[in-house]
Parts: structure tokens; sequence; C-alpha cells
């Protein structure tokens, strides 16, 4: 039971993912957020770099402002509390103004020994502003800094010395803005793009993923097929060609189980009809030993159908489920296996069909002797059933013809007709058993046993257009191949 249950699991369809994450909704939902969040870690780089710069020129000008005025009071120096009260003010613990010819402190406290790290606020590039950025977000916040730019529209230069804390603080509460503003841009943008795919493109799939699986669940249901949406696009188109699967499997299930059936049917009748032959067969024998010339002429060729007549009762069921019997080859003249044909089809010479062997008596093929009667005689049937109810427009007569010539180590063997043609119907399904026929309530077995006859000895069947009408079909049979062992052994004899 456990084994079977194994099998059982291992040959079911799949099913459809179960949970919004692990279908494609839930996929997408989560693709679109990484990849919005993606995009704005990418803007995020340049932007906190822009802050950084924006915050130090802010900075640069405030302090501006106040040391211009103490600038403007010469050789005054401001008393310590005033400085000390300036610096808390900007945030800073020195404050210069340098010219040319001078320099000017205007404020300092507690002036540290050494910087850090100096900064231009004039002169800086992308990649430096970036680097530096990332350098104070992630190890500032006790560095002391000197930063320094242009003092207005004048030649002087603006020179503070600060500590990153406050600068570091500012990027911080920047980076966290951006980030939640981030997560909402993320969240509204994937919402809307999952709307809207979720619309064109999960639903109609999820649509054909449904009715593929309600179709393998009852393949012979019509209603289990997929009604195609209309449009142009492609999942439109993709379901247009899946409902048409769908009728054509369909179509093939149905054939196959009256195939089933004919083939139970043709295995009752063939056992009875196996039976009768034999008894035939047995009289048949018999009427060799009738001294009559009639009998004595007619005897050998009835003795040779019923045999071949025998043969096909026990092969009969081979076509379609068992492969035909190896051909067993051997070289034949082509000439009496034609004219055993002739006799078999036994037309009437009332009917107006002249049968022509225009078979040399030297030309000799490599093949089973049952196997190719079988294939010219399906040909030729075929020939004197579409000529028994046709008269040729060109007043040429009603004839077959079969003729054959070698080429090297190949047969060509030619069976051309004066009828009326192959319908493009027959011509669409040729060698198609059941489909065909180019006659109403034909098989089609004719040609597609024929087919399969050539195609054991190596060789091609094909319907060949021909100027005149009429069908004609060329069937090239090789030789087999010599192995060289005995072709040596074959010479020393």
């Amino acid at each position: 039971m456990i084994e079977e249950a194994r099998h059982e699991n291992a040959t079911a369809p799949p099913r459809a993912a179960v949970g919004f994450l692990r279908g494609l909704s839930g996929k997408l939902l989560l693709l679109t957020v990484a990849f919005v969040m993606l995009a704005e870690v990418l803007i995020f780089v340049p932007s906190v770099a822009n802050m950084r710069i924006r915050w130090l020129e802010d900075r640069l000008n405030t302090v501006a402002a106040a040391a211009v005025v103490v600038d403007g009071l010469q050789n005054i120096e401001l008393p310590r509390a005033v400085q000390r009260e300036t610096l808390m003010a900007t945030g800073t613990k020195a404050i210069v103004i340098r010219r040319k010819d001078a320099s000017r402190m205007i404020a300092s406290v507690d002036m540290p020994p050494e910087v850090d790290g100096e900064y231009d606020i004039a002169n800086f590039t992308a990649l430096g502003a970036v680097r530096d950025a990332f350098d104070t977000l992630l190890f500032g916040g006790h560095r002391i800094m000197r930063v320094y730019g242009p003092l207005g529209e004048s030649d002087a230069t603006i020179e503070l010395v600060m500590k990153d804390a406050g600068l570091r603080k500012a990027m911080l509460v920047y980076s966290r803005n951006v980030f939640l503003l981030s997560i909402v841009i993320s969240l509204i943008t994937a919402a809307l793009i999952f709307l809207a795919i979720n619309r064109m493109l999960i639903l109609p799939i999820r649509r054909l993923t449904t009715s593929m699986q309600e179709f393998s669940d009852e393949p012979s249901n019509p209603e289990r097929i997929l009604v195609p949406p209309e449009g142009r696009d492609e999942l439109a188109v993709a379901g247009q060609h899946l409902a048409s699967m769908q009728r054509e499997l369909q179509r093939t299930l149905k054939q196959q189980k009256s195939l089933a059936e004919l083939g139970l049917a043709v295995s009752k009748i063939n056992h009875d009809m196996r039976n009768i032959l034999s008894s035939a067969q047995l009289i048949s024998d018999r009427l060799a030993d009738v001294d009559d010339p009639v009998v004595k002429r007619f005897a050998p060729t009835l003795l040779r159908t019923i045999d071949r007549a025998v043969g096909y009762t026990q092969e009969v069921l081979s076509y379609g489920r068992t492969a035909e019997a190896a051909p067993r080859r051997r070289f034949v003249a082509l000439r009496p296996l034609v004219d055993d044909v002739s006799e078999l089809l036994a037309i009437d010479g009332q009917s107006g069909i002249a049968f022509e062997n225009q078979v040399r008596d030297d030309v000799m093929v490599d093949a089973d002797s049952e196997q190719l009667f079988r294939v010219i005689h399906n040909i030729c049937r075929n020939a004197v059933e579409a000529l028994a109810n046709h008269e040729p427009e060109d007043g040429r007569g009603r004839a077959i013809c079969v003729s054959a010539v070698r080429t090297g180590s190949v047969v060509t063997i030619s069976i051309e007709d004066t009828g009326p043609g192959m319908p493009a119907r027959a011509r669409e399904n040729l060698f198609a058993a059941f489909r065909g026929s180019a006659r109403s309530g034909g098989t089609g077995l004719g040609l597609a046993i024929a087919r399969e006859l050539v195609l054991a000895h190596g060789g091609t069947v094909a319907l060949v257009e021909k100027p005149t009408p009429g069908t004609l079909f060329r069937i090239e049979l090789p030789d087999r191949p010599v192995r060289l062992d005995a072709f040596r052994a074959k010479g020393r004899s």
C-alpha cells in the first residue's frame, strides 16, 4: 500500500502552490518592494552626500554673518564670555577670517591641538563627497573637523573648527526620514504595480493553470475545455493555443478509445477467421489432386492466396500494438512478384482497367518478398478502387503501371495510375491510419501499413507530383550493407 501511494504521488499532476507568499502574487509584491528599496538606496547615496555639503554650507553662512559684524569692529577683541556664547550659538570652537595679507581670529575657546580632517566647501568631487559622507555617518561623532569656504563675494575665506557630532546627528535624522519615506513609497508603488500586474498577468495565468488542472482531471469532458479569452496579447494567444490543444487532445483520446474498441472487435473476428481459413486451406490442398486442367491452373494461385491470408490473420493485430515482424530479406526477382500482385487483384476483364508490369526480368531487390508483396498490393488495390468509377478525360484509358530501375544499390519502384488523383484531404493525412483514405468508407490502413513495411527495410515511399492526371507512388529500397568479414569470406570461397 505504501509503494502504491508513493507511485500515485509520483505520477499525480502538480498542483498550484498554496499560500500568498508562495504564489506569483506574493513573489511579485516582495520583488517590487525590494526593487523600489534598491532604487531608493541608489538615490540615497548621492542625496546624503549632498545633504552633508548643504549642512556645512549653512553652518559656514551662519558663522560668516556673525564674523562679518565682528570683523567690522577693527582692533576690538570680543570678551571671552561673548566669544563663548558666539561659538556655542554656532556650534564651533574657532572662527577665523583669512585674507591674502592677514588673518583674524574672530573667536576661539578650547582650541584643540589638532584636527581630524579638513574640508573645502568650494572644491570637492562627487566621489569624494560620497566617501566623506559615509565616513562621517559610520565612524563620526567624536572628531574635530576644519571647514572653510569663500566669504560671500569677497576674496576672503571663512574658516571654522568644529566637532562633527552635530553633523552626524543631522545626517542620522535625514537617513531615518529617507528610510521611512522609502518604505512608504515602496509599499504604495508595490501595491499599484501588484494590482495592475495581478489583473493583467496573474489572474489570466491562474485561469490557464486552473483550466489545465481541471482538464487533466477529466480530459474527456468537453466542459473542461478552456473558453479562450479575446484579444491579441501574449496571454490571450496562449489561451487560444491551449484551448486548441485541449480540443485536439480530446479528439485524439476519443480516437484512441475507438481504436482500442476496434482492436478488441478485430481480435474476436480474427480468431474465428483463422479457423475458417485453416479449413479452407485443408480443402484447397485436396484440389491439387483433382485431375482437371482448369483446377490445376488456378489451384497454385488459390493456395498461395490462402497461405497469405492465414499469415495476415496471424499478424493483423500487430499494427498499432507492436511493430511489424523484422523483414526476412533476400534477393528476389521483382517481376514475378508483381505478376502475383496482378493475379491476386483479379481485375475484371470487362472493367477496362489494364495492369502493366514493366519491370525487367533482371531487376532483383533485396527485401522480404511477403512484405514487399503487401506493399505493392496495397498501393495497386487503392489504384484499382480509384479507377473503378473513373473515366480519364484525356482518353488515355484506365491503367495501372508498375516499373522499376536499379541505380547502384537502390531499387526504385514506381506505381502509376491514370485515376482522378489524390484528394487534398487524403494528401494532408496520406500515411495516417483511419484518416488518409481517399474514398468514402476507407480506413487508410493500406498506405499506413505500406509505409511501415518500407521503413522497416530502410527505404522510403512518397507520393510524387506528375504533370498528367493520376497518382504516382515511388518506393526506394536500398540493399543491405555488406559486412566486411562476410565479403572477404565470400571472396576466399
